[in-house]
């Protein structure tokens, strides 16, 4: 967040007249951003380099953990006769609806048990009781309810990510500054100016927290989702790829699996970036 905070200060003080120590402070963080992506994407590099020689050198078992080389050939094939796409598609499809409804619905809660203190105390127990609950162990059942089907599998996502939303939000909404608020009040501000104005604003670095983690949330959801009753997508690929001992197609998963959340999560960032700017 401090990142993004000084990234954005730089690009609105680039019309500005820069002192030499402000340019060094500027170019040293340019360079800092720039060694961070160097070492990340070396590490990167070093681990399937290793992962390949430990291969090449029977020190492991490709049977059991396949290898980079391996899994880039089985990734050209799906890739070529075209159903890789259809998993991607239909993944990426249930976890973008069940991220957008846990979210949007989490937040909407958050906002109800802001403005009233009643239904807070009522359902503070349950919230708590709710989040404590593993909610993948109770995707069977929100399966059942919901559908065998894309509908089962995008409730199970937004059912994993709602009840983080409503706690992060909502404790985002009573950190708000009461004195801003006492001030609205004192102008005579309706509730929903004080939502719009006030709480809405200064919530925005904790919506877009929820976000981030709604990500991850929302993937796991529709994996074990697929786990339970799909047909097709990452989840489906992976548990295949176990039942024929596949180990190439379920690594191969998994990593497209991992670039699909880096890209999503990459996606909340930008947005992240352009609301930091725009206040």
């Amino acid at each position: 967040m401090l990142d993004k905070t000084i990234e954005h200060k730089i690009k609105k003080d680039t019309h500005k007249q820069f002192s030499k120590d402000h340019l060094n402070f500027l170019n040293m963080h340019k360079k800092r951003k720039k060694y961070i992506l160097i070492t990340q994407l070396s590490l990167l590099i070093i681990f399937f380099a290793l992962w390949e020689m430990a291969a090449r050198l029977e020190i492991i078992d490709t049977f059991l953990t396949s290898c980079p080389s391996e899994i880039w050939h089985l990734f050209l094939k799906l890739a070529k006769n075209g159903s890789l796409f259809k998993h991607i598609v239909i993944s990426s499809f249930e976890t973008i609806i069940g991220f957008l409804l846990g979210t949007f619905l989490g937040t909407l809660v958050a906002i109800l048990l802001w403005w009233s203190d009643f239904i807070s105390k009522v359902l503070d127990p349950y919230m708590v009781i709710l989040n404590a609950l593993p909610k993948t162990a109770l995707a069977p059942i929100i399966i059942l309810w919901a559908g065998a089907g894309i509908t089962g599998i995008i409730f199970t996502a937004m059912t994993v990510s709602i009840i983080v939303t409503i706690l992060g939000v909502y404790g985002g909404f009573k950190e708000v500054d009461e004195d801003k608020i006492k001030m609205l009040q004192t102008f005579g501000a309706t509730k929903v100016q004080i939502l719009q104005k006030v709480i809405i604003p200064a919530s925005i670095p904790t919506i877009i927290n929820a976000l981030k983690i709604n990500v991850g949330l929302s993937w796991v959801g529709v994996i074990v989702g697929e786990f339970l009753v799909s047909q097709a997508g990452i989840g489906y690929l992976i548990v295949y790829g176990g039942q024929v001992f596949k180990l190439d197609l379920v690594m191969t998963s998994v990593i497209i699996l991992a670039i699909l959340a880096s890209l999503m999560y990459q996606c909340v960032a930008y947005l992240e970036k352009k609301l930091i700017k725009s206040r």
